[in-house]
């Protein structure tokens, strides 16, 4: 790393610590030219593949979205933060574990339903009826029948 005083281009690590629960690297540095030292920090960047959507656009993964999809899915049922923040994590694992560039966004659908049905059948039944676009009764119906049958199964 080059040093932010002198620019010379060998600086050296005298001191390594975990900060942050582990998630980042704090290094006091030591330029061996000028002799300044400096603190650096160290976090892994894990890059999110784009999503292509039903039109064909392609934007960002961005968690704010997935996030709030899933607290309205989740309103007023009995599911903690915690819970909700580690479906979120679950999720972008899936998504980073596909290897790709990108992905379509009917995966990330497909992904939130897988999740909130082991979370809550009732969130999962939300967001189905928007997700699914369902238009009749029959359509609710249809879903709930199976959700019933599976768990019967399980």
């Amino acid at each position: 790393m080059h040093c932010p005083f002198c620019f010379a281009p060998d600086t050296k690590v005298i001191d390594s610590r975990l900060v942050a629960d582990g998630s980042q690297v704090r290094r006091r540095r030591e330029c061996t030219k000028c002799h300044e030292r400096y603190t650096t920090f160290e976090t892994a960047e894990l890059v999110m593949p784009r999503l292509i959507k039903r039109d064909g656009s392609r934007e960002p993964f961005n968690e704010d979205k997935l996030r709030s999809g899933l607290l309205r899915a989740v309103e007023k049922r009995p599911v903690g933060v915690d819970q909700l923040e580690q479906t979120v994590a679950d999720i972008k694992s899936s998504l980073r574990a596909t290897g790709e560039r990108e992905v379509g966004s009917k995966m990330v659908g497909e992904l939130v339903m897988e999740a909130l049905k082991k979370l809550d059948k009732v969130a999962y039944i939300r967001f189905a009826s928007v997700y699914l676009s369902f238009e009749t009764i029959g359509e609710f119906e249809d879903v709930i029948a199976k959700l019933g049958n599976n768990s019967q199964n399980h």
